[in-house]
């Protein structure tokens, strides 16, 4: 007699709901990431605008962040929260911010992002 192979019902409802909850982790914290690739693409932008090798350098960068961040949706910083040096000719723009993200009722993700230009 040949042996059966193959998966039973409730062993496919247990990788079913393991599936699950690691899509559903995953459809949470995804977001955050996304928007902290979105700062760090707009901070290399400001950084190495031409414009900004004049004047009140913070206050253009200032500005600018607030107006681009709004098109790329970003919530997560304002344009307070960004640290802009000056180190010769380049202006290195740098951010460290927390993001937490709700999982279930009193469980939260809390994410640390630094952000800066020079990466």
């Amino acid at each position: 007699m040949r042996r059966q192979k193959g998966l039973t019902l409730s062993g496919f409802i247990m990788w079913a709901i393991l599936v699950v909850i690691v899509l559903l982790l995953g459809f949470k914290l995804a977001p955050p990431y996304m928007e902290f690739q979105a700062i760090q693409k707009l901070m290399k932008n400001l950084a190495n605008d031409p414009g900004l090798r004049v004047g009140d350098y913070r206050k253009m960068i200032g500005g600018n962040f607030a107006l681009r961040g709004g098109i790329d949706n970003i919530t997560s910083l304002s344009a307070n929260d960004l640290v802009i040096n000056k180190e010769g000719e380049k202006v290195v723009i740098t951010a460290d911010y927390v993001v937490r993200v709700p999982i279930v009722g009193n469980i939260n993700a809390c994410i640390d992002f630094s952000a800066s230009s020079e990466k």
